[in-house]
């Protein structure tokens, strides 16, 4: 298993995203993705991302399939429903596909959030460190 911090940066090739800074949080049940305007038509979402650091994402509306809808409790305890989508995550050296809600998160300080589902039997958190997939590359 490899040993990652509790931030992290992540690429999501499929959706054209590099180098997104993200918090990994055993708390929370899944992935989720800072992003606003969510729409749905059908079995499609679109969605506009928003991340300040990264001007090319900062805006940047993207349209994809439903994985699924969802109720999920946020860090405040409310309870709201979610759209889902899936796409590729690449945290470290591996890639693996994730469930990945979408919400805003403007109050919170990373763009993403790595839930304990998609580190499970993957990675070692050593909490102490940040970024140790960049040192190490």
């Amino acid at each position: 298993m490899e040993v990652i911090g509790y931030i992290e940066t992540v690429d999501l090739p499929e959706l054209e995203l590099f180098g997104l800074d993200a918090k990994i949080d055993t708390g929370a049940d899944s992935c989720s993705i800072h992003c606003d305007d969510i729409i749905v038509n059908g079995d499609m979402v679109t969605f506009l991302l928003h991340d300040e650091v990264h001007a090319s994402y900062h805006g940047k509306k993207i349209t994809l399939p439903i994985s699924k809808r969802k109720n999920v409790k946020s860090s405040n305890g409310k309870s709201e429903e979610r759209i889902f989508i899936k796409s590729s995550v690449k945290l470290g050296c591996k890639t693996y596909k994730a469930e990945i809600s979408l919400t805003n998160r403007e109050n919170m300080k990373y763009p993403m959030l790595i839930g304990r589902r998609f580190m499970s039997h993957r990675y070692f958190i050593d909490v102490s460190h940040k970024y140790i997939t960049q040192k190490e590359k």
